[in-house]
């Protein structure tokens, strides 16, 4: 692979002006697709197979008037006062002729009256979906109520309807601006810097148009473009910042432009396209837990990384041809005036690097222990951590849906912001109004559940909807027993005299929440188990060794538990969770986990494979195994700590986006990767190598004979320079002797 990777960048290198046209002209038919064949992105949360998304078939099927997506408008009138009629008609009477509104029910003749007479509740349904509503009549739902509140009253809108898609702001900005930072102090060049970063935004803006250009026959939920986005932007930046350092310096050693070029994709783009694949099978890896909204929000992110990982191979050495040796700090620019003649004859200065590998080294146990049992301790509160997909009560303070959930719960309580509702199926009408009488009764009898609406049934009598109001709020975990303790009580309703056949199906937003994140949780062990087995056998593949692969797994685990429990500490028990803006804790979104697993997963092994492939390289030519480990962290401890605080910075960026889904990803993110990088690769690995000794590269002649060899430290290659740069050098040959490449 190196050496097919060295003909593409020497390629590229050289057809610089003919690989830019084809980028630029790929961004012109990619972005031209994306606007013509755009489709809109979903908030749905389907999950094939639960009861909650049965009902909902059902419900489509045969009772499609009540199957279109719901608003809530709430209604307070001052403190002390109290609502009447008169007020209140005109409200439901506007609600009601809003465009395509199926229709607005009458507080007063539901029953959806506080027992103070201070607040009152106007259910709205409309004929189409979430995602088929139209902003003008998003627009005009949200003005229903606007005299009411002219006069007094406090109006407020809500309900499902009005979930807004997540949009990218410029808070993101802040991330990219830091990572430019970051370009600048590690480069010393502002043309380094700036070509990365650019070579990184073409990556992002293909990988984006063409997932947009296939959103009209995939449905996107409106997170995945955000998380294409947030990966895109950090690998990226990474993967061009790991083969721009490898080709700064190959020019330092005095190697010509165009062979620096190649040598540096043949050797650190190996690596790159080792930890782009990682990444990649990491996230498609999520199709396995057959969730569907989940397999295309990785599917999304992991195309968009496969897109960085290309251009970085391809477009990024035609540009360091465009940039000669600007790429360089001013001050060794001269240096390399003539090809063939290094920056530096002597000795290279020994930075942070060798100076921080040789103090793990020296003390690996203390910082085994210090490291292990600290990650231990911040991993404690994932014991705890509950998982539910979240509703208005987690939006953004001051917004909307967020004002409507509030006044909710203060008028009627927590529990009416998480109705219920229940799809009773029989038939004939006869049957299905008996099983409807049977499990209202039973339905009520039921622990915590506060209320049951009468029976609305469909023109044919053979479906009836029950709506159920329990007594905690929609993500409380009572409403969680009482969701499983209701499906009990009415499992054998079709066995009820009267009933025969009968079915009844327990859903409702609340309902499928809880359906959503049990199935998640179900599957995160299995994946995560996959994903550990997976990342044994790949490095076990790159490194030609049994323990360097499980230390890197257990490695994994540990910043997978200090991620969680970090994560849950600030987002769910509410520990500092007023710096982050979150002002209402609560459980976390339940895929989030499964895609910290999935996405770290291949972070962490990026700088796994950057770390420890020039541990392997000095060791296979000679170095003992002390050295080895030092000069790993010596030549690669400032990129790895670049790239690192990088995609920290875009990560973080996220964390000042008001929906709270994207808060918990960009920040878990963030923490996840600073705890891997600095904690578990740049601490406990070189300590755990620098135990281990020589034992560290064992594996048995056996298996070593039946893994293939995937040559990601470019041994093929170097064995074909060496003659070529012996000969350049005048050198005399002699193959017992080798020559870093």
């Amino acid at each position: 692979m190196a050496s097919l990777l060295y003909r593409l960048g020497r390629f590229s290198f050289r057809r610089r002006k003919r690989v830019v046209a084809v980028w630029l002209l790929l961004l012109v038919v990619l972005g031209g697709a994306a606007a013509t064949l755009m489709g809109p992105t979903s908030d749905k949360f389907t999950m094939p197979g639960t009861e909650s998304q049965r009902a909902l078939d059902s419900l489509q099927e045969q009772f499609p008037q009540a199957s279109g997506t719901t608003g809530t408008i709430v209604i307070a009138a001052p403190e002390g006062a109290k609502l009447d009629k008169a007020a209140v008609a005109p409200v439901v009477r506007d609600a009601a002729a809003v465009d395509g509104v199926v229709g607005a029910v009458d507080p007063f003749q539901a029953g959806a009256v506080s027992e103070d007479g201070r607040y009152a509740l106007v259910q709205v349904q409309f004929e189409a979906v979430a995602d088929e509503v139209t902003d003008a009549q998003r627009a005009a739902y949200e003005k229903v109520g606007a005299d009411a509140d002219a006069d007094g009253l406090r109006v407020e809108h809500g309900g499902e309807v009005l979930n807004a898609e997540v949009e990218v702001g410029s808070t993101e900005a802040i991330g990219v601006l830091i990572a430019a930072g970051v370009l600048v102090v590690t480069f010393g060049s502002l043309v380094a810097a700036g070509m990365t970063l650019l070579n990184a935004l073409v990556a992002v803006a293909a990988g984006m148009a063409g997932l947009f250009a296939v959103s009209s026959v995939v449905e996107l939920t409106s997170t995945a473009p955000i998380l294409a986005l947030m990966l895109g932007l950090a690998v990226g930046i990474d993967y061009s910042l790991f083969i721009t350092s490898r080709h700064r310096q190959y020019l330092t050693e005095g190697v010509d432009a165009e062979e620096a070029a190649g040598r540096a994709v043949g050797t650190a783009g190996s690596a790159v396209v080792f930890a782009g694949a990682t990444v990649v099978i990491a996230l498609a890896g999520l199709t396995v837990v057959n969730i569907p909204f989940l397999s295309v929000m990785g599917l999304a992110a992991a195309g968009t990384v496969a897109v960085a990982v290309l251009v970085a191979l391809t477009l990024l050495p035609a540009l360091l041809g465009f940039a000669g040796d600007r790429v360089l700090p001013r001050k060794q620019r001269d240096g390399h005036a003539s090809a063939g003649t290094p920056v530096d004859l002597g000795k290279p200065r020994e930075g942070f690097g060798f100076r921080w590998g040789r103090t793990v080294t020296r003390f690996r146990v203390p910082v085994l222990l210090v490291g292990i049992l600290g990650l231990g301790v911040l991993a404690l509160p994932a014991a705890d951590m509950r998982l539910a997909l979240p509703d208005a009560g987690t939006a953004a303070a001051g917004s909307a849906t967020r004002e409507a959930y509030d006044l909710t719960s203060e008028g009627f309580g927590p529990g009416f912001n998480g109705r219920l509702i229940a799809v009773v199926s029989g038939d004939d009408a006869a049957s299905t109004a008996v099983a409807a009488k049977e499990a209202t009764e039973r339905i009520r009898g039921t622990k915590d559940v506060l209320a049951v609406a009468p029976p609305l049934l469909n023109k044919q009598g053979t479906t009836a909807l029950l709506t159920v109001i329990p007594k905690a709020g929609p993500t409380d975990e009572a409403t969680e027993v009482v969701v499983h303790a209701v499906r009990d009580r009415v499992a054998d309703i079709g066995d009820f005299a009267g009933a025969e056949g009968a079915d009844v199906a327990l859903s409702g937003t609340t309902a499928v929440g809880i359906d959503v994140s049990e199935k998640v949780s179900d599957a995160m062990l299995v994946y995560l188990l996959l994903v550990v087995g997976l990342s044994i056998l790949l490095l076990m593949l790159v490194f030609r060794s049994f323990l360097v692969p499980l230390k890197a797994a257990l490695g994994f685990l540990l910043t997978i538990g200090a991620t969680f429990g970090i994560t849950v500490a600030i987002f769910q028990q509410g520990h500092l969770a007023g710096l982050l803006g979150v002002d209402s804790p609560g459980p976390l979104v339940s895929f989030l986990p499964i895609l910290l697993i999935g996405i770290l997963f291949g972070l962490a092994m990026d700088y796994e494979v950057f770390l420890v492939s020039r541990m392997r390289e000095d060791f296979v030519h000679g170095a003992g195994a002390q050295e080895a480990t030092v000069s790993g962290m010596g030549h690669n401890a400032r990129v790895v700590t670049a790239a690192a605080l990088i995609m920290t910075a875009v990560f973080g960026g996220f964390i000042f986006m008001p929906d709270p889904i994207i808060k918990s990803i960009g920040f878990a993110l963030a923490v996840g990767v600073l705890v891997d990088a600095f904690v578990v690769r740049m601490a406990l690995v070189p300590a755990v190598m620098s135990l281990l000794g020589r034992a560290a590269w064992w594996l048995p002649r056996a298996v070593d004979r039946a893994l293939p060899n995937l040559d990601i430290e470019g041994e093929s290659l170097q064995r074909k320079l060496v003659p070529e740069q012996r000969e350049h050098a005048g050198e005399k040959s002699d193959e017992t002797d080798t020559v870093r490449v």
